[in-house]
């Protein structure tokens, strides 16, 4: 080897490089720890047009650059947006350098749209179930009440939607929705009225029998204005409740009412009307 020319020129040429590599490493290393570019500053930018409405920036800044390890180079930004996506409020986090010493982090708000069964916690508009001051999501409107296993929130979210559009025609509107451990449904409209639909069979088992009581609705009212519950599981019928109900002592029911009534009480499967 001794005596190869070119192999000791190969390896002095190997030798050499890596050293400068090295070199150019450590001065990159020196100027990165430069003190100019320890992290002075996180901007906080909402992706919504409208601003932050929930989410307090200065508390939040200040917070994170306690926690924040490294500098403009040595920051991890993925621990940065956890950072932030564990605030109450924030849906999604996105974060980027600017230089020399700067972190610029652009947050998505959570919007509740109602809460999520008995533990407080708040349903979203896009389906997420989260964990914020109740107070605070009261002061933007009244929550409805969702309800249903785990994983189905998105699904419970796209039924209340419907359901809105289904009682419409009625002025109803619902005011709570769930969905049982054994997927059958129930709804609570702002009359007080409950209603339940069942399982669905079928795609547009539920539609149909929301029409079903939309059709008969108005004759129900007229002499029961005070219905407190209805059942629709019934093929060709349905079955309620309602306060104050009295039966009359000859049994005489209008004969414009499509219902029947016995004297045993005031819930009864009652026959379609067509």
């Amino acid at each position: 080897m001794w005596q190869d020319a070119k192999a000791l020129n190969a390896t002095a040429s190997a030798l050499f490089a890596a050293a400068l590599l090295a070199c150019i490493a450590a001065g990159v290393w020196w100027v990165a720890q430069r003190p100019m570019f320890d992290l002075r500053t996180i901007r906080i930018e909402s992706m919504d047009q409208d601003g932050l409405r929930h989410v307090n920036q200065l508390t939040l800044r200040n917070s994170a650059l306690w926690r924040l390890k490294g500098n403009f180079f040595t920051t991890n930004l993925d621990a940065v947006r956890q950072v932030f996506e564990a605030v109450p409020w924030v849906r999604r986090a996105t974060v980027r350098r600017e230089w020399p010493n700067q972190l610029i982090v652009t947050l998505e708000e959570h919007e509740a749209l109602g809460t999520w069964g008995e533990d407080g916690r708040l349903l979203s508009t896009k389906g997420d179930v989260f964990t914020a001051n109740l107070a605070e999501a009261e002061e933007d409107h009244d929550l409805p009440e969702f309800d249903g296993p785990d994983g189905s929130e998105k699904e419970v979210l796209a039924r209340y939607g419907e359901l809105r559009t289904w009682f419409a025609p009625l002025k109803l509107v619902p005011e709570a929705l769930s969905l049982s451990s054994r997927y059958a449904w129930t709804v609570k409209l702002d009359n007080g009225m409950s209603v339940a639909l069942g399982r669905e069979q079928t795609s547009s088992t539920l539609r149909e029998r929301v029409e079903r009581l939309l059709g008969i609705y108005p004759q129900l009212v007229e002499h029961l204005p005070e219905i407190e519950t209805i059942d629709m599981r019934y093929q060709n019928g349905l079955a309620l409740s309602a306060r104050g109900l009295k039966i009359p002592k000859d049994g005489a029911w209008p004969k414009k009412q499509a219902m029947k009534k016995t004297a045993a009480g005031a819930q009864k499967p009652l026959p379609a009307t067509r």
